[in-house]
C-alpha cells in the first residue's frame, strides 16, 4: 500500500452561523457522541429512510406538528443504548437556560439519532448522559474534527459480507456558500454498503476482497450472484445534521432533510437498506444577512453538503485493531 493522498477540508457544519459542535470520545473502547448545538434555536425537520432506525424527539419534527424549533441534535454511537445521551444534553443546555419556556420549567428540545457500532470492543461501554453532556460542554463554533471522534469513533463502512471484510468509517463534515448563503453538514458513515467517490465512481471504502487486499465494490460482486451474509437489522446507518443560515419554514427544513438523502444516495451503495437507520436532520438558524436563494438552490447545496461530507469521513478514518476484528482505513488503500 502506497502513501495515501485525500481531499483537503471542504468547510465544516460551523460555518453555518448560530451552530457550534462537540463530540465526546469514550477512551474505554471506539465509541462517543457528537451534538450540533443551536442554542439560539432553529427551526428542524428530518427524514428517515433507513428502516431500522433509532430515534428519539422526531415525531415533534414533523411539519404538521406544533413545536418548530430545537436547540441541539444528537448522534450517538452504542445502539438504542445512545439515545441516554440526549438526557445529559438536555441538562447542560438547562443549566445554560437555553429551551422551550414552558411557564414551568425550561425544556431543552433535543432530538437524536443513534447506530450501531457494538461489535469494537466491550459493548457494555456506550454513550450516557454523562458523554452526552461532556460533548456540549466541548461544543465550538471551530471546525469540529473528523475522523475517528465523537460518534464516528466505532464506525465501520462495507459489511454486506461481514465484518470481518469490513473497513473503518468515522465523522466527517463539510460545507457549501452560494451568494451569502451557508449549508454545511456533518455526517457519521456507518453504512451497510460502500463508499463511493461520485466524481469518479471509484469505491473508496467499503467490503474488502477473502483475502483483505483489495476493495471488493459491493454493487457489483451482488449483481454478480455473491450472496450477502446475514445480516441483523439496525447493526449499520449513516446519520447527517444538515444546517443553514437561510430564514426557511419547519416543511422547508423537512424538505431539505429529504433532499440530504440525495446526498447519501451518491456515495453509498447500496444505501436505505433493511438493516440501515439512515436518518438526516436539517436545522436552520435563520441568521444569514443575505436572501434565501430559495429551495431549488438549498436542496442543490444540501445534497452536495452531504456527499463531501460523506467522503471526508472515510477519508478522514484511521485504521482500527480490537481483538480479532481489524478494520483498514480508506487512507490505508489510497494511490498516489
Amino acid at each position: 500500500m502506497s502513501s495515501p493522498t485525500w481531499p483537503a477540508r471542504a468547510g465544516a457544519i460551523t460555518d453555518v452561523d448560530g451552530i457550534a459542535v462537540g463530540h465526546f470520545t469514550d477512551p474505554r473502547r471506539p465509541t462517543g457522541c457528537s451534538v450540533v448545538l443551536a442554542r439560539g434555536g432553529a427551526v428542524a425537520g428530518v427524514d428517515v429512510r433507513g428502516a431500522a432506525p433509532g430515534t428519539r424527539e422526531t415525531d415533534l419534527l414533523a411539519p404538521s406538528n406544533l413545536v418548530e424549533r430545537v436547540h441541539a441534535v444528537m448522534l450517538a454511537g452504542g445502539s438504542a443504548f445512545g439515545l441516554a445521551a440526549a438526557d445529559g444534553a438536555m441538562r447542560w443546555l438547562e443549566e445554560q437556560g437555553v429551551g422551550l419556556d414552558v411557564g414551568f420549567a425550561t425544556v431543552p428540545l433535543v432530538p437524536a439519532a443513534v447506530l450501531f457500532d457494538l461489535p469494537l470492543g466491550d459493548a457494555r461501554i456506550r454513550p450516557d448522559a454523562a458523554a452526552g453532556y461532556a460533548a456540549c460542554a466541548a461544543a465550538t463554533r471551530e471546525a469540529p474534527a473528523q475522523g475517528n471522534v465523537g460518534a464516528g469513533a466505532g464506525a465501520m463502512v462495507g459489511k454486506v459480507f461481514g465484518a470481518a471484510r469490513a473497513m473503518k468509517g468515522a465523522i466527517g463534515t463539510a460545507s457549501v456558500r452560494v451568494n451569502g448563503v451557508t449549508v454545511g453538514a456533518l455526517v457519521v458513515a456507518n453504512p451497510l454498503g460502500d463508499v463511493v467517490d461520485p466524481a469518479t465512481g471509484r469505491v473508496i471504502a467499503g467490503a474488502r476482497t477473502v483475502d483483505g487486499r483489495a476493495l471488493l465494490d459491493t454493487r457489483r460482486a451482488l449483481l454478480a450472484g455473491e450472496a450477502p451474509r446475514p445480516i441483523l437489522a439496525g447493526t449499520n446507518t449513516t446519520l447527517a445534521v444538515i444546517a443553514t443560515d437561510a430564514a426557511i419554514t419547519k416543511a422547508q427544513a423537512h424538505r431539505l432533510a429529504q433532499a440530504g438523502h440525495d446526498g447519501l444516495a451518491r456515495t453509498i451503495n447500496p444505501v436505505h437498506t433493511m438493516s440501515d437507520g439512515d436518518t438526516v436532520f436539517a436545522l436552520a438558524t435563520g441568521l444569514a444577512t443575505a436572501p434565501s436563494p430559495g429551495m431549488m438552490v438549498l436542496a442543490t447545496m444540501a445534497a452536495e453538503a452531504v456527499a463531501r461530507a460523506v467522503l471526508q469521513a472515510v477519508w478522514a478514518a484511521e485504521a482500527v485493531s480490537v481483538g480479532a476484528l481489524q478494520l483498514p482505513a480508506a487512507r490505508d488503500f489510497a494511490r498516489p
